[in-house]
């Protein structure tokens, strides 16, 4: 018979700063303290001591302990909650793999979905989704948020410190309604899942730290300067269409800068792969 507070080897409900008590002679143990009749260090949490630990004081097994207090088990519920979110957004793209993208030759099958480092982002769950075949950055609502505006398609641009990012929307059945900027895809460049989930957890870092703001303004400078390249192109076709032949010597061809190695890439058809 337990009771409230007990412990029974349930590491899934003690936080690593639990102070647990025997509850047979009251003995505390302190994880900042550790214990020195057993040699255990300062900061060792209770679930991490040995399967063979036992009261220093009456030898009561570690079955036999409860939670004195645990500042830590607010924080403990918040990761279960978001552990709950990010449980379906794997399963719904575990699902899509299996059903759809399993046979598509552009799949690293060294890796597998994973949701790595989500967090609460003001009233949205912000981290990233590692698949076969991309890795992306993904809001998703957080409790009490309303999303059902959200059309399927729509872009946003979302500012963090880093910069701005483009954002698509889209809803899956399970997921619900989310939003996901491309990090990368197809996957190819990943050899092993812990080299994808590192970047992942570094992309998490590096989105909130206002030294990379730089980078991505002058990614945003080059995209302004392929749109402008583009009208520029568009208006030399639009004088030839009229009869007018502008001077291109001395200088390369705008279409063949802007589709360069495009023409001997081969005209084979992409299969229709589906994104995050």
């Amino acid at each position: 018979m337990s009771f409230e507070g007990s412990y029974l080897g349930a590491n899934d409900r003690i936080s690593a700063q639990a102070v647990m008590e025997c509850k047979i002679c009251w003995t505390p143990y302190d994880p900042a303290e550790g214990d020195d009749f057993r040699q255990v260090e300062p900061g060792t949490a209770f679930a991490d001591l040995p399967e063979d630990w036992s009261c220093p004081n009456c030898s009561a097994p570690k079955e036999q302990f409860m939670v004195l207090e645990d500042p830590g088990a607010a924080d403990l519920l918040e990761a279960a909650r978001i552990k709950a979110v990010t449980d379906r957004l794997e399963a719904d793209f575990a699902e899509v793999y299996h059903a759809k993208m399993r046979d598509v030759p552009i799949v690293n099958k060294a890796l597998r979905v994973e949701a790595v480092g989500f967090q609460r982002h003001g009233d949205c769950l912000l981290g990233v989704l590692v698949s076969p075949w991309f890795m992306n950055l993904v809001l998703l609502p957080d409790e009490g948020a309303e999303w059902r505006e959200l059309r399927a398609g729509d872009k946003e641009v979302i500012g963090f410190p880093s910069g701005e990012y483009e954002f698509l929307h889209n809803s899956r059945e399970m997921t619900g309604p989310y939003k996901a900027c491309s990090l990368f895809s197809p996957m190819g460049e990943f050899t092993r899942q812990k080299d994808a989930t590192d970047v992942a957890r570094a992309v998490m870092a590096a989105l909130f730290d206002e030294a990379n703001r730089a980078e991505t303004d002058r990614a945003a400078e080059i995209r302004a300067q392929r749109e402008a390249d583009l009208a520029e192109m568009a208006a030399e076709e639009a004088a030839m269409d009229a009869g007018e032949v502008p001077d291109l010597r001395g200088a390369p061809s705008r279409r063949a800068v802007l589709t360069a190695g495009l023409s001997n890439s081969g005209a084979a058809e992409q299969p229709s792969v589906e994104q995050g």
